[in-house]
């Protein structure tokens, strides 16, 4: 880490996609108001997801990083927060027992409020305002006074983070998790399902597994991994005064790390050189990811690792790849080869959401399912071709029976768009088709560890 870095120096570069708040005494309140909060989320904490992210580096795990594409406050329930955490517990389960890899387990949870957006100002009807930033920012209604920008919603989303960080952790250690529940994590909405039919059938083979190793001794009160997971989380790095307030200096270490969440990333709109977001996430020791579309060149890719990872640690980046279905397998291999060439240690994971976005007839942003599937297959395609392991997934879903993305086996048609269209901002996987999701997946790994154990034979 360079020593010039310091937790404010990134009000020195250009800050993209930051609010304008009318009252500066009043951000600065906030701010310190927020520096004085207890950390969300603890060094140690991140130094763990760091090694097990160098594991998925190395090919020897799978990242798994899903929820929420914008957390809200309105939506903020134990419920929501639950069925999100099963899902993802069954989405682990399935890509574990196929590729016989451990899976690290990332929510977009806790945390992930703030959107980027495409243009400062939304005109609705000829009315100009500005435009929803996500709810630590201002609101979704279209008025001036909810479009304003209010410094003390990040207070609220620490607050609504701190309640959600601890249900997590609840769910993940204190029973819900134990694999002996594998049986009761799905949802009852999701029985028309096939997948939920093949879901079941591999609980009951895991459930039998369980019973013979609880034959022979081992059980969770002998072993305690099988009753609980661990379970991290993660936004984007996008709202700077709020991530610097929570930016603190470990005590064993006296390294600076962000304890908003164990895992941050750098946007495909903010990741540009010069960036203020950049200068932040450079100086913190969290894993970090960066989301790489197709207007990133190699040479800028090199550049930016050299600057956020110059000790070239394992587990420290991972490489978000969102292209679209249709251009995936032409635009990745160029940034494949350039990180291998120069030997940058990176995970190499897939966004198959971003790149997919389409309005449909009735006017409701969607993502077709199989462009979702296309574009997970050409990930895989592209990384055994090139003789790279593609390492996770980053989706946007969430546990809710919502009809937002279309296809999948519980066919969602653009005429039921608005059954239950219930998204801040961009569509989510619902909890079927993010099951569906996983089995596929887990196909599509399989047979690239597969190929992988072949060559090395």
């Amino acid at each position: 880490m360079a020593q010039t870095w310091s937790p404010d120096s990134w009000r020195a570069y250009e800050a993209r996609q930051l609010p304008v708040y009318p009252d500066p005494a009043a951000l600065s309140a906030a701010e310190a108001e927020l520096r004085n909060f207890p950390p969300l989320v603890f060094a140690g904490e991140a130094r763990d997801l760091k090694r097990d992210l160098a594991d998925v580096g190395a090919g020897k795990a799978f990242l798994l990083q899903g929820g929420d594409c914008a957390e809200s406050f309105a939506e903020f329930h134990p419920n929501n927060i639950r069925d999100t955490f099963r899902v993802i517990l069954q989405m682990a389960v399935v890509l574990t027992f196929a590729s016989k890899l451990p899976v690290v387990k990332l929510g977009r949870m806790a945390g992930q409020f703030a959107k980027p957006r495409s243009a400062d100002m939304e005109e609705q009807n000829g009315v100009v305002l500005p435009s929803y930033r996500g709810d630590n920012v201002n609101d979704i209604a279209f008025t001036p006074e909810a479009r304003m920008p209010d410094p003390q919603r990040m207070v609220r989303a620490y607050s609504q983070s701190a309640a959600t960080l601890n249900l997590l952790r609840a769910f993940a250690q204190g029973g819900y998790a134990n694999l002996h529940q594998v049986n009761r994590w799905t949802h009852d909405f999701m029985g028309r399902s096939p997948w939920t039919k093949k879901y079941t059938d591999l609980a009951d083979r895991i459930g039998e597994a369980l019973d013979f190793m609880a034959a022979c001794g081992i059980n969770p009160e002998t072993v305690p991994q099988l009753k609980g997971t661990s379970f991290f989380t993660s936004h984007e790095a996008l709202l700077l005064p709020y991530e610097q307030a929570m930016t603190r200096q470990d005590s064993l270490t006296g390294d600076w790390y962000n304890t908003s969440a164990h895992f941050l990333w750098i946007g495909d709109r903010t990741r540009f050189e010069g960036s203020a977001h950049v200068e932040f996430l450079r100086g913190i020791g969290n894993p970090i990811g960066m989301k790489c579309g197709p207007s990133l060149e190699p040479d800028a890719l090199l550049r930016l690792l050299d600057t956020l990872n110059p000790a070239r640690e394992p587990g420290r980046i991972t490489l978000i790849t969102r292209y679209g279905y249709d251009k995936i397998e032409a635009g990745l291999p160029r940034l494949i080869r350039a990180v291998m060439r120069e030997g940058h240690p990176v995970v190499w994971s897939c966004d198959p959401m971003h790149g997919n976005v389409v309005k449909a007839a009735n006017g409701y942003k969607t993502r077709p399912f199989d462009r979702i599937l296309a574009e997970v297959r050409g990930f895989f395609a592209v990384h055994r071709a090139e003789g790279s392991f593609g390492g996770g997934i980053h989706c946007e879903m969430t546990g809710q029976n919502v009809t937002e993305c279309t296809g999948g086996a519980v066919d969602v048609t653009e005429q039921s768009l608005a059954d239950r269209y219930h998204t801040h901002c961009d569509p989510r996987l619902n909890a079927a088709q993010s099951l569906e999701l996983a089995f596929l997946l887990a196909e599509m790994l399989n047979q690239e560890l597969s190929e992988r154990r072949k060559a090395a034979a």
